[in-house]
C-alpha cells in the first residue's frame, strides 16, 4: 500500500508545535485587543471575481482556484476543451478560489455589512490563507495570517499605533533584533515621476520590491527589460543608496520632492510615535520598500528579524480605494498590518525563544499503584481541575517507572504518586519533574503552589 503524503507546501502540526503556535496566536490576539480591535472571520473560499485584480499580475497567478461542484465540464463547448487554453477555460470551470490574504475579504465584508458596522471599524482576523507559490523555507502554500485593520479614517494616528502594536508583540515574544521598515507609496510615485515612468509605476514597484531578494544587478536587468532607460535606473539607485538617519533621508527627499505628501506623512508618523512616549528604535525609513501589492496608496510597512535567513514576518500599509473596487459609493480609507505566524514560529524556533511553559501539556499527572489508589487519583485530579489546574490520571495499571516516563515525555510539571500511605495519611508524594525534587504535602498545599506559579 502506498504511504500517505501531504501536498507540497503544507504541514502537519503535532502537540508541541500547536502549543507554540497557540502561544504566538494568543500573544498577537492580546495586543490586538489591547488596542481596541474586534474579531471577525470570513470563508476560506471567495468568488474569484472578488479576488482577481487585487494583487497585481503576479499575485493573480498564485490564486488557488476551486473547481465548480458536480460535472464542471458539462456546459463547456468542445472547441474550448480542444484549445487547451487554461487561461480562458479556468473561468468556465472555477468560479471560486481560496483566499490569498485577509485584507481583500475584509474589504468585501465591510461593503456587505456597512450598515451594521461602527466606523472607524477596527477588526482583527486570524485565519489561514493559501498561495500557489513555490514552497521553500519560510514560504508555504498554506499558512496563517494575523491581520489588524482600521477602516473609515485617514488619520495617521492609525499608522503610529500599528508600529506600536508591532513593537508590543515582538517585545512579548522576546524578539529584540528586528527592523520595522517604513515607506510611502507617494514617495515611490515621486521617484517614478522623476524617472519619467508614467504608466509603468506598477512594474517599477514590483521590481523594487525584489531588491532584497535578488539584488541590485538583477533588479537593474529587470527594469531594463521592462523598458526603463539607463539614466532613469541610475537615478533610482542613487536615491535608494542614500545613507543616513530617518530624518536625514526625509530631508534629502524633501529637497528632491518638495511638498511631497509622502514625505510629510512619514515625518508625521514618526512625530506621533514621540507623542505616544515612544522613540524611533527599531523603526527604519527605507526608501526601497515597495510592497508588491497594488492596492496600497499611502504608508507601507514591513518587518524583518535580523540574524535569521527568513524573509519579512509582517507587512501592511494604507489603502484608500479597496472598498470602492466592490462599490464605488463605499470609498473608505483604511490601513492594516499582517503577521505571518509560520515565519514568526520559524524565527522563534531558530533563536530558541519559546518559553518552557509552551512545552508543558499538563500541570499534574496522578500516578497510582493499584485499583484502589487509581480511584483516589481520580478524586485528586477532579479537585485539581476544579481549581483550574490541568491534571491527568494515568489510564492503565502500569509500573510506576512507565508512568513517570510518560510524564517526562509530555513535559508534565508535577507527578503525584498515590499508594496506601498517601490514601491513609492524605500526605501526597509530589515530584517536580524538572528538578527531580520530591516531597510530601497535602492536596491544598499543592493547589496553592501551582496556583502561585501559574
Amino acid at each position: 500500500m502506498e504511504k500517505p503524503t501531504l501536498p507540497k507546501g503544507t504541514r502537519d502540526f503535532g502537540p508541541l508545535q500547536m502549543a507554540r503556535r497557540e502561544y504566538i496566536f494568543q500573544t498577537i490576539r492580546s495586543v490586538f485587543q489591547l488596542y481596541g480591535f474586534q474579531p471577525i472571520e470570513t470563508p476560506a473560499m471567495e468568488n474569484l471575481s472578488t479576488l482577481t485584480g487585487k494583487y497585481g499580475e503576479e499575485g493573480d497567478q498564485l490564486l488557488f482556484k476551486v473547481l465548480n461542484s458536480g460535472d464542471f465540464l458539462k456546459d463547456i463547448e468542445r472547441i474550448s476543451l480542444a484549445s487547451i487554453d487554461s487561461k480562458n477555460l479556468a473561468p468556465q470551470v472555477a468560479e471560486k478560489g481560496l483566499r490569498y490574504d485577509l485584507t481583500v475579504p475584509f474589504a468585501r465584508y465591510v461593503v456587505m455589512n456597512r450598515h451594521e458596522i461602527t466606523f472607524p471599524f477596527k477588526r482583527y482576523q486570524i485565519q489561514p490563507v493559501w498561495r500557489a507559490d513555490r514552497p521553500q523555507k519560510g514560504r508555504y502554500r498554506e499558512f496563517y495570517q494575523c491581520d489588524a485593520d482600521v477602516i473609515g479614517t485617514d488619520s495617521l494616528t492609525c499608522e503610529a499605533e500599528i508600529i506600536l502594536m508591532i513593537k508590543a508583540i515582538f517585545r512579548r515574544l522576546g524578539i529584540t533584533d528586528y527592523s520595522v521598515k517604513l515607506n510611502h507609496r507617494g514617495i515611490l510615485a515621486g521617484l517614478a515621476s522623476a524617472m519619467h515612468a508614467s504608466g509603468k509605476e506598477g512594474s517599477l514597484f514590483v521590481a523594487i520590491d525584489k531588491l532584497d531578494k535578488i539584488g541590485e544587478v538583477a533588479v537593474r536587468a529587470e527594469l531594463t527589460e521592462r523598458g526603463f532607460d539607463t539614466k532613469a535606473i541610475d537615478l533610482l539607485f542613487q536615491t535608494l543608496a542614500f545613507k543616513g538617519s530617518n530624518q536625514e533621508k526625509l530631508d534629502m527627499l524633501n529637497k528632491s520632492f518638495a511638498d511631497s505628501p509622502g514625505v510629510k506623512d512619514v515625518r508625521a508618523v514618526l512625530q506621533l510615535l514621540h507623542s505616544y512616549g515612544d522613540n524611533e528604535e527599531h523603526v527604519e525609513f527605507d526608501i526601497s520598500l515597495a510592497r508588491g501589492l497594488t492596492y496600497y496608496t499611502g504608508c507601507i510597512f514591513e518587518v524583518k528579524v535580523h540574524g535569521v535567513a527568513i524573509g519579512s514576518v509582517s507587512g501592511g500599509g494604507r489603502y484608500d480605494n479597496l472598498t470602492a473596487i466592490f462599490d464605488a459609493r463605499e470609498k473608505s480609507s483604511g490601513v492594516g498590518i499582517s503577521f505571518g505566524v509560520d515565519r514568526i514560529y520559524d524565527v522563534m524556533d531558530a533563536l530558541n525563544l519559546f518559553p518552557e511553559k509552551t512545552q508543558a501539556t499538563s500541570d499534574v499527572l496522578t500516578c497510582h499503584l493499584d485499583e484502589a489508589s487509581s480511584h483516589y487519583a481520580m478524586r485528586v485530579a477532579a479537585t485539581l481541575r476544579n481549581h483550574g489546574i490541568s491534571a491527568e490520571v494515568y489510564p492503565d495499571q502500569a509500573k510506576l517507572k512507565k508512568q513517570l516516563e510518560y510524564a517526562d515525555k509530555k513535559k508534565t510539571r508535577f507527578v503525584v504518586v498515590i499508594g496506601e500511605d498517601e490514601m491513609r495519611s492524605g500526605q501526597l508524594t509530589v515530584k517536580e519533574m524538572k528538578t527531580g525534587t520530591q516531597e510530601k504535602m497535602k492536596l491544598d498545599e499543592l493547589i496553592r503552589r501551582i496556583s502561585d506559579q501559574n
